[in-house]
């Protein structure tokens, strides 16, 4: 059997969303579909907090309810509810180490609202080592007519300095059992000007971009031979990478982003490029974990 995708809920539109792109998600991969509700819950000490047994009551409705709307629409699907009380972030590892996919909801534009009440999508992006998929609250991720994703290109943001060859299977994956497009996109930037004027000959400027060129082909090289059947385009940018997948990706069903595995708890665990799409992206965005 297929792994299990898990989607996060908490009742907001960004949520909904994520619960019937995932929804389709597990349809496209024959794999049952396990949604959560995780919360932990605070109260000033002049509020009295809300009962255990109401919030508990609360969760399994919006558990329910969401199963029900699903499986009226996605009558075959192999649905799976389970509900937390506790950090959201820790809450989840526990229930996705058998997971293929974590899927949540996401406002973008400066806050990433997770799958509870709170922000804790990059909480739960740093812990956890599976693919994460971030989804808006678009008319494209919400339900619509077709049981499967719409029609459209993905995109990958490549780094041809350093191997990611987690990144590339995940998205020559995805593409083969969408029969989509998979554009892959490398950016360069060409050095300041000072110390570096020979970098802006136009002679100088072809030979960079031709081995930026051959590095992207062979870089790519063994997925297209494993991969025959999946419509390839390569590219090569001159531009802010963050830039420039943003734009390739502005009308594609799936950007996809990689994010270096840290074992240490220091340092920052998303590069500012990957940052920047997971803020300002309005296509889904799957963050690939990679060594």
């Amino acid at each position: 059997m297929n792994q299990r995708i898990v989607v996060g809920l908490d009742g907001s539109a960004e949520s909904v969303a994520a619960a019937h792109w995932a929804a389709r998600e597990a349809l496209l991969r024959s794999a049952p579909l396990h949604l959560v509700h995780a919360e932990e819950w605070f109260s000033p000490l002049s509020i009295p907090a809300a009962r255990s047994d109401l919030r508990r009551q609360w969760a399994q409705a919006l558990l329910r309810e969401a199963s029900k709307e699903l499986l009226e629409k996605h009558p075959q699907l192999d649905i799976s509810t389970e509900s937390f009380d506790g950090q959201p972030a820790d809450s989840l590892a526990s229930t996705t180490a058998t997971a293929g996919m974590v899927v949540l909801g996401s406002r973008g534009l400066g806050t990433l609202r997770g799958f509870v009440l709170g922000s804790v999508g990059m909480a739960v992006i740093h812990a956890m080592e599976q693919p994460v998929v971030l989804v808006r609250a678009t008319e494209d991720a919400l339900p619509h007519g077709q049981e499967c994703h719409l029609d459209r290109d993905m995109v990958v943001g490549i780094d041809i300095s350093r191997p990611c060859d987690a990144l590339l299977a995940f998205a020559f994956d995805e593409a083969s059992r969408r029969a989509c497009t998979l554009r892959a996109l490398h950016s360069w930037m060409a050095p300041p000007l000072a110390g570096s004027g020979s970098a802006y000959n136009p002679e100088v400027h072809a030979q960079i971009a031709q081995s930026m060129d051959t590095g992207l082909d062979a870089m790519l090289k063994p997925w297209r031979d494993m991969y025959p059947a999946v419509s390839l385009d390569a590219q090569v940018e001159v531009g802010h990478a963050s830039e420039q997948i943003l734009e390739a990706g502005s009308e594609a069903g799936l950007i996809v982003v990689g994010r270096r595995i840290r074992q240490s708890s220091l340092g920052a665990h998303i590069g500012p490029i990957t940052h920047a799409i997971l803020h300002h992206s309005t296509a889904p965005v799957a963050v690939v974990a990679h060594e």
